[in-house]
């Protein structure tokens, strides 16, 4: 009896999704900053893969007194006279205007009926009919009947605005952009994140180093809350579990 309990509540805990911190939004693995000079594992590496990446950059080598032959800060890629202030290099910073809009809506209904009836009178043989104490044995009536009726109405909307600055962490070397990038406020209740990943095309980059996120590739956008506020806005175990598929009734 105590297997079977505690079996009982294990599957509510897992059918219910419950977590140490109900409501919280679950944030997504952020891509990895690499080094410039690296070009390795492909997006999605492990943090442990990232952190055998050497971050030192070799000094630039000495510009014989020229202006132009670095740029400036001493930095080692070299400064380039004709080009404009877009994100392109890794550890460049890129604002991502959102401008998410979506909308849903799903009518289905459903109608099934189905009538059927047999009826066989009372046989006569030799004139005479069959019965036995007097009621009639052989003459038989069947009816049957089905109804079905079915509905279902639903609707969404979801609208995300604002902006968000990221960092180009891959240069894919075909024109586009590994970026990564959240931001975080603690307010009097609790905390709110924004999280947006995923590639862009330099060439769809505004002249001011912005891009909106209908033109993100691979797109990861989570935005949510964290703390009291955002729990309490959440169902709690035991609700849940009433309205998932594991509730017999």
């Amino acid at each position: 009896m105590k297997t079977v309990a505690t079996l009982a509540v294990a599957t509510i805990l897992l059918t219910s999704g419950c977590a140490s911190l109900v409501g919280d939004v679950r944030a997504f693995e952020p891509y990895a900053p690499v080094a410039p000079m690296y070009a390795g594992a492909m997006p999605g590496e492990t943090a442990h893969a990232a952190a055998q990446v050497p971050t030192a950059i070799a000094a630039p080598p000495h510009s014989g007194g020229s202006i132009y032959a670095s740029r400036a800060g001493g930095g080692a890629r070299p400064l380039a006279l004709f080009e404009d202030n877009k994100a392109r290099n890794v550890g460049d910073l890129l604002t991502i205007v959102l401008v998410e809009r979506t909308s849903s809506s799903t009518k289905a209904q459903t109608a099934v009926t189905k009538d059927s009836g047999f009826s066989m009178g009372a046989p006569v043989i030799a004139g005479v009919p069959v019965t036995y104490n007097g009621q009639s044995i052989l003459q038989a009536e069947v009816e049957a009947g089905r109804d079905f009726s079915g509905a279902g109405d639903s609707s969404q909307s979801n609208r995300l605005d604002g902006e968000i600055t990221v960092t180009v962490v891959r240069d894919l070397g075909n024109g586009n952009l590994l970026v990564s990038g959240q931001k975080q406020m603690r307010l009097n209740q609790g905390d709110e994140l924004v999280q947006v990943q995923g590639i862009v095309r330099v060439a769809d980059i505004t002249p001011d180093n912005r891009i909106t996120s209908d033109r993100v590739g691979n797109a990861q956008i989570a935005y949510g809350g964290r703390g009291t506020l955002a729990r309490s806005n959440a169902m709690g175990w035991l609700g849940r579990f009433f309205n998932s598929a594991a509730f017999p009734y």
